[in-house]
């Protein structure tokens, strides 16, 4: 070999290792940009992956959800206070009755007829008749009604109330009423009105004093009127509101009495829970009384509950 090929020979063996080193050098750079793209593309997949998994889940319902709302959408209705009514024809004492309607004590009679714990209604009729001399005359009317708590209608209570307003109303728009005026009833119930007025007929003036009363879920509406007929006198109405407020007061007591489990029986009056049988629809023979009584909202089911306090 030629000291020139010996040469040439050298030479290359002294490059190579400088090519490979830089071969060597570079390949760990593509090594790591490689490395660098891989976590990239699997960020942007998880990504992608945790982007679609939040749409779905937004799109979907946890489960027991709708069970939740569809109970909370169905509020439980609370237990009404009163479960019984008394019977209305028993409603009031002797010595009331002796008091309010002097001439007509075993006069009353059941004006409709009535469903067991849901309605009642009884009247009495006084004449003190004295011929040409005048007489005096007094009507006397309670109607009970009883509203249930259920789910269709609500609480008993706000029934009752619903039902206080639609009978006050009905007071104050009787025809023929004049001078009708309206004041609250305090200490009777829970809320309690009176709606006086004054009605002719025949030609003699009755004055009409009409109590509605709520106490608790149930409503009672007292009618009282009094007339001077044949020349007699006119009663005073202030009188006659005075009486018939006692009276819508003994009515409001009836009630808890039907409804006090530990209520000893009373001497006076019942408590019967039962109406009084064969209520049917009686006439006023001879009788001009103002008879407000409108029941807009009725219950026919009851649930037995008794009420043991106040």
């Amino acid at each position: 070999m030629s000291e020139g090929t010996m040469q040439r020979a050298a030479e290359s063996d002294q490059r190579e290792p400088r090519v490979a080193r830089t071969i060597r050098t570079r390949r760990p750079s593509r090594v790591l940009v490689g490395a660098a793209v891989v976590p990239a593309m699997l960020l942007a997949v998880g990504c992608s992956s945790d982007s679609g998994s939040d749409s779905a889940s937004g799109d979907e319902t946890p489960a027991g959800l709708n069970e939740t709302a569809t109970e909370s959408a169905t509020p439980e209705v609370v237990e009404a206070a009163y479960a019984s009514l008394p019977d209305a024809c028993e409603v009031f004492s002797e010595k009331t009755l002796k008091s309010v309607v002097p001439e007509g004590v075993k006069s009353g009679k059941s004006i409709n007829a009535a469903e067991e714990n849901v309605t009642g209604d009884c009247r009495w009729i006084s004449l003190d008749n004295n011929g040409v001399d005048g007489s005096q005359y007094r009507w006397l009317s309670v109607s009970l009604h009883l509203l249930e708590s259920n789910a269709a209608n609500g609480p008993g209570e706000d029934r009752a109330a619903k039902a206080y307003e639609t009978k006050v109303t009905a007071a104050k728009a009787v025809d023929g009423a004049k001078s009708v005026k309206t004041e609250p009833v305090t200490g009777t119930g829970d809320q309690a009105t009176a709606v006086r007025y004054d009605l002719k007929k025949d030609g003699d003036t009755f004055k009409q004093q009409t109590i509605v009363v709520r106490t608790e879920n149930v409503v009672i509406t007292l009618d009282y009127n009094g007339a001077g007929l044949a020349g007699e006198k006119t009663p005073d109405a202030a009188a006659l509101l005075k009486t018939a407020t006692s009276a819508a007061k003994e009515a409001v007591e009836a009630v808890e009495e039907a409804n006090d489990t530990d209520a000893s029986a009373s001497p006076s009056k019942s408590a019967s829970k039962t109406p009084s049988s064969g209520a049917t629809k009686a006439s006023s023979s001879g009788g001009s009384g103002a008879d407000v009584s409108s029941d807009s909202d009725s219950d026919s089911s009851t649930s037995g509950r008794k009420k043991t306090s106040r």
